[in-house]
């Protein structure tokens, strides 16, 4: 599948401000549908904090797009499925692996974590369950207060609606399929 650079595409938080501000979302109005702080929507807006799969989600529904529009390039279409990675900080890249199910409670990702780089893992909570599949390398995932490692061709399936965290630990990219389903 053709990957177009993270060049090519504004920042994440800038295409969600951009879409917020086009319907006229406020800020409190995108607070009480996602939960979130002003603040920390201000910080996403601004590139200042990273936004996981499941915040993501929270966001493309409260501003009604679907998720996988946020990481496309205008035109950036290839046999209906949407080719673009977008970087959420120097080292994470997501993939859409289901577009076009904006109403649909079961989302698909492929996640790409660079290794041997310090980097803060993505933490995250939402009501619903989570399974990944690790296609390279090996992440550490922390469910509430449980760690485990899933290696290459392992898999792990767990209640995402307890804080959780994932981050690389292996020294080359690691590389994993992330299936979400929110009701």
């Amino acid at each position: 599948m053709e990957q177009i650079e993270s060049d090519n595409l504004p920042p994440l938080g800038e295409t969600i401000k951009k879409i917020r501000t086009e319907k006229r979302i406020s800020f409190d109005t995108l607070a009480k549908e996602t939960g979130f702080s002003i603040d920390f929507l201000m910080k996403i807006e601004n590139g200042e904090t990273v936004l996981s799969i499941g915040n993501l989600l929270k966001i493309s529904r409260a501003i009604g797009v679907e998720s996988g529009f946020l990481f496309q390039e205008k035109g950036a279409k290839r046999n209906n499925r949407i080719t673009a990675h977008t970087r959420r900080t120097d080292n994470y890249a997501y993939e859409t692996l289901s577009p076009g199910t904006e109403n649909k409670h079961l989302k698909a990702f492929k996640v790409s974590i660079e290794g041997n780089t310090e980097h803060k893992g993505v933490s995250n909570q939402h009501i619903g369950e989570e399974f990944i599949y690790v296609l390279s390398g090996s992440v550490e995932v922390v469910i509430g207060d449980y760690a485990t490692i899933v290696n290459q061709g392992e898999s792990l399936h767990f209640n995402s609606g307890i804080h959780h965290t994932m981050r690389n630990i292996s020294e080359t990219r690691t590389e994993f399929i992330a299936i979400l389903y929110t009701p």
